[in-house]
C-alpha cells in the first residue's frame, strides 16, 4: 500500500473512493479557476508537454481518466485530431462542467463523458491507442490496480501519458514549494471553493504520493515498457510517459 492510498479528503470514516467523488462534486464549479490561478496558469503548460509526448503515436482513440472538467481531452481533441476521445470520472459534477465546455468548443462528435469507477473500467482490453490522465493517479485508493486498468484497455503498443504534481527534491524550489502548499494553497483553495478540506487533501497527498523514479518502477512492474518521466517546473509537477 502506498502513503496517499490512505488519506482522504475528510478524515472520517468509508470509502476514499466516494470522499473524492464527494469532494470534487463539491469543488466542481470553481475547480478551474482554482487551478489555474493556484498554478498561475502553468498548469496549461504541463498538459500541452503532456499531450505533445503523444504525437509520434498519432492515436485516434483516447481514454482521459479522471477527465474532471475536460481540459486534457479538450486539449487532446484540438492537438491530436482524435476521432474519439471518452473522459471517465467518477464525480458527475466536474463531468457536467466538462459537458457544457465541450459544447461551448463545438466537440461534442470527438469527446464524450462517462461515469467509471477507475479501478474497474468497463471497457473492453485492448481498446484505446492512448491513455492519458493529469491530476488524478494522487486519488486512487489503489494506485496499482488503477495503474493496471489503465494498462489493460490500452492496445499494444498504445502510449500512456500522466502530468502529476510532485515535490520538488532540490533547493531552494523545495522549501519555496513546501511554504506555498502548506499556506497560500489550502487558505486561498478554501476561500474560493467553501471546501475547508479539499486542498489540505491536496497538499497531503502530493507529499506521499511515490513520484519520479519509483513511479516509472511501478509502471514497468505492471507492463509497461520505456517508462520515463520528467520533471517540469523545478520538479512541481512531473509528466510520466510509457508504452504497452
Amino acid at each position: 500500500m502506498y502513503e496517499q492510498e490512505t488519506i482522504k479528503p475528510y478524515d472520517r470514516e468509508g470509502e476514499k473512493g466516494r470522499q473524492v467523488e464527494a469532494m470534487f462534486d463539491n469543488i466542481a464549479t470553481t475547480y478551474d479557476t482554482l487551478n489555474h490561478r493556484l498554478s498561475w496558469d502553468i498548469d496549461r503548460r504541463w498538459r500541452h508537454r503532456a499531450i505533445k509526448a503523444l504525437e509520434e503515436c498519432h492515436p485516434k482513440t483516447m481514454l482521459d481518466i479522471a477527465t474532471g472538467t475536460g481540459d486534457f481531452a479538450i486539449l487532446a481533441a484540438e492537438m491530436l485530431k482524435s476521432q474519439s476521445i471518452i473522459g471517465a470520472d467518477i464525480s458527475e459534477g466536474m463531468m457536467q462542467v466538462g459537458r457544457e465546455k465541450v459544447t461551448a468548443r463545438g466537440l461534442d462528435g470527438i469527446i464524450t463523458f462517462k461515469r467509471e469507477d477507475c479501478l474497474n473500467l468497463s471497457f473492453e482490453s485492448d481498446t484505446f491507442d492512448a491513455v492519458t490522465a493529469a491530476f488524478g493517479i494522487r486519488n486512487f485508493q489503489d494506485l496499482e490496480k488503477g495503474l493496471r486498468e489503465m494498462y489493460r484497455v490500452l492496445k499494444d503498443g498504445g502510449m500512456l501519458s500522466i502530468v502529476e504534481l510532485t515535490s520538488p527534491v532540490s533547493f531552494p524550489m523545495k522549501q519555496l514549494f513546501r511554504i506555498y502548499s502548506h499556506t497560500v494553497l489550502p487558505v486561498y483553495g478554501k476561500l474560493i471553493s467553501r471546501d475547508s478540506s479539499a486542498y489540505s487533501y491536496l497538499t497531503k497527498t502530493i507529499e506521499a504520493f511515490p513520484q519520479g523514479e519509483t513511479l516509472v518502477e511501478v509502471l514497468r512492474k505492471i507492463g509497461f515498457s520505456e517508462a520515463s518521466f520528467t520533471r517540469l517546473t523545478f520538479g512541481i509537477c512531473t509528466l510520466y510517459v510509457a508504452r504497452k
